[in-house]
């Protein structure tokens, strides 16, 4: 099959299965994002060349966890309850465990970050592999959804345009340094990248968030003005933040020697390619919203 036929379809597919989930319900979102995060960490395990049994299962056991206390408390005790014949409370404070969870993730991301400007580091301890695979993959997972709830309910717009602002900027990246590209961004890392493509996409991801704002999300008018500037905001971090966490794997990458994470999307590579930027920033996102919450 032509190459470019191939990556089409599955680009597609792909898209499809992205948006038909996050729309569809509540309970089709978590349960892709928890096939997602199986598929990454299987991936990360073959980059970083640890075990894969028990990362797999702690990820999808630890995602599940927090998934059915933060959203299904009262139904999991009822059903521990009624299995077990007990009267179990599950009294866990969630914005606490939120806080405990971002810290954990934050300090992961600026390790990742040291990780990628430092130039002697070639090697990754064991250690840091694990410590790499809990806050740089697997609790990401547990914040893209988080972030889909925004204040109180489920809104798949949240997630839905936060995807469209990360397909927005790596295109116009892409576009904008294919064109007139001429200053390298990160030339041992990524030597595709260029300075005008990282600003060129963080001002179309800008428009797009504008727009989102304007026409997706459609604020009542006297949020209108916040709605865009905060939409415009997630936008210079996901153009910013997104373009570090597609460094940062292509550094794993290019210490593993290989061209892709994964075959799992032809002519795309892994899944981890294709997530790579939401799963940098969706932390980052979340630290935003949790700002804007405590001084309105």
């Amino acid at each position: 099959m032509n190459e470019t036929l191939k990556r089409s379809i599955s680009g597609a597919v792909y898209v499809i299965l992205l948006l038909s989930s996050i729309l569809f319900s509540t309970e089709s979102f978590f349960a892709l994002f928890g096939l997602f995060l199986l598929i990454a960490v299987y991936e990360f395990c073959n980059l970083i060349q640890v075990n894969k049994i028990f990362p797999m299962l702690f990820g999808i056991i630890l995602y599940a966890a927090v998934t059915l206390v933060s959203h299904y408390n009262n139904i999991t005790e009822d059903t521990i309850n009624q299995a077990f014949n007990t009267n179990l409370e599950i009294a866990i404070n969630i914005e606490q465990l939120n806080i405990v969870l971002l810290v954990i993730t934050l300090v992961v991301s600026i390790k990742c970050i040291l990780f990628l400007f430092y130039d002697n580091i070639q090697k990754i301890s064991t250690s840091s592999k694990y410590l790499y695979l809990l806050g740089y993959i697997i609790l990401p997972f547990v914040f893209i959804t988080k972030i889909s709830f925004g204040i109180n309910d489920y809104n798949p717009k949240i997630i839905i345009g936060l995807f469209i602002l990360i397909w927005t900027n790596d295109t116009f990246a892409y576009i904008v340094g294919k064109s007139i590209g001429k200053n390298k961004l990160f030339e041992k890392i990524s030597p595709k990248k260029t300075m005008e493509g990282f600003f060129g996409g963080i001002v179309f991801a800008v428009l797009a968030g504008y727009l989102i704002s304007k026409y997706y999300i459609r604020a009542k008018p006297e949020f209108s003005e916040k709605s865009i500037l905060i939409w415009t905001s997630i936008a210079v971090i996901v153009g910013i933040m997104g373009t570090i966490g597609d460094l940062i794997e292509s550094k794993f990458k290019r210490i593993a020697g290989v061209k892709d994470s994964g075959s799992f999307m032809p002519g795309h590579g892994g899944i981890l390619d294709r997530l790579d930027s939401v799963i940098f920033v969706a932390p980052i996102i979340f630290l935003f919203y949790q700002i804007l919450n405590y001084v309105s």
